[in-house]
């Protein structure tokens, strides 16, 4: 007689499991975002344009690889994410309010392992002010583009590809703004140029307007997208 197998059951709860997705996949891509314009800046000092796309490329190939590990659980590294979630019904005030606590959590710990990979301080404050009325108009109209893509191609059916369409994006928007789309809000409190903790006050409300990173969450029941923010290399 064969055996029978009871229904397996998740011993960690969902949100718990949503929760952390979310600080990982938060301090993943603020360590790469930030430890590769670090990098660039070094193997590239008198070529800023490179240091650009360099930083640019492998930003956009680690949120393809973070969205298509954890979209399947929680992928939105974003609290204008986040909230377009709250906003649509697909989280409960209680849920968003976490995965914005753990975002930015991750980002800070992200910005302080790639400061310390490459043999700096873990912390340090900026006085690097970026503001402007043309650095906010990049960032709003990045921000708008990034919410199109997003919510565009999980609507239409076609969640598997997410991960491509935001990294693909990502990258290009790197070049097409004047701010080069620096406009994580948890990034905003994480990360400078080259990944030291800032305080950056012009841009603060832009970027709580601005998903970045669009890690797209498809999981069933949930539209979660998710993208990177990066700073700006040799800027």
């Amino acid at each position: 007689m064969a055996a029978t197998t009871a229904p397996r059951t998740d011993r960690v709860p969902l949100l718990a499991r949503q929760a952390a997705a979310e600080f990982i996949g938060s301090a993943l891509l603020a360590a790469t975002v930030v430890g590769s314009g670090i990098a660039a800046q070094r193997l590239s000092p008198q070529d800023r344009g490179l240091q650009l796309l360099e930083n640019a490329l492998i930003t956009g190939a680690v949120l393809v690889a973070l969205i298509l590990a954890l979209g399947p659980v929680s992928a939105a590294f974003n609290p204008v994410v986040t909230l377009v979630e709250r906003a649509l019904g697909a989280v409960t005030t209680a849920a968003a309010a976490l995965f914005v606590a753990c975002q930015v959590a991750g980002c800070c710990l992200g910005v302080m392992l790639a400061n310390l990979m490459f043999d700096l301080p873990a912390v340090n404050i900026s006085n690097h002010d970026r503001t402007g009325g043309d650095l906010l108009l990049a960032e709003a109209v990045a921000t708008f583009g990034l919410i199109v893509i997003i919510f565009g191609v999980v609507r239409s059916g076609r969640s598997h590809a997410v991960a491509f369409a935001v990294g693909g994006y990502t990258t290009a928007y790197y070049w097409f703004t004047s701010s080069t789309s620096f406009g994580q809000p948890r990034h905003h409190l994480g990360t400078d140029a080259v990944g030291h903790l800032r305080r950056d006050r012009t841009r603060l409300g832009l970027r709580l307007r601005r998903p970045a990173g669009c890690r797209c969450s498809c999981r069933p029941g949930r539209v979660a997208p998710a993208v990177p923010e990066h700073a700006r290399t040799g800027r």
